[in-house]
């Protein structure tokens, strides 16, 4: 959450970006249940408070001035930002 914040927060002026997260709660959150909670005074449908109002609100801030793309990555090993080809090993020399 904290990461997709800070990336919000440090653009300067208007921008077009890309927020890859494999958090459910993260891309769900502010993508879609965000409207719902503000609907409902930040409750959620069994009307208790929603966790984490602070940080939620704070995206949903810098939202406003950007166009957010949000595509949900699988977890680890699914998708290719997850994964890093192996180092390239060589025997040592022999003498």
């Amino acid at each position: 959450m904290m990461a997709a914040i800070a990336a919000l927060e440090a653009l300067k002026r208007p921008s077009t970006v890309e927020l890859h997260t494999d958090s459910k709660y993260v891309h769900d959150g502010i993508s879609k249940w965000i409207h719902g909670w503000k609907r409902n005074g930040w409750k959620t449908a069994d009307q208790n408070p929603v966790n984490n109002v602070d940080l939620l609100k704070r995206p949903d801030a810098a939202h406003g001035e950007h166009t957010v793309r949000r595509p949900r990555v699988n977890g680890p090993p699914a998708h290719w930002l997850h994964s890093a080809p192996p180092p390239t090993r060589r025997a040592a020399p022999t003498i």
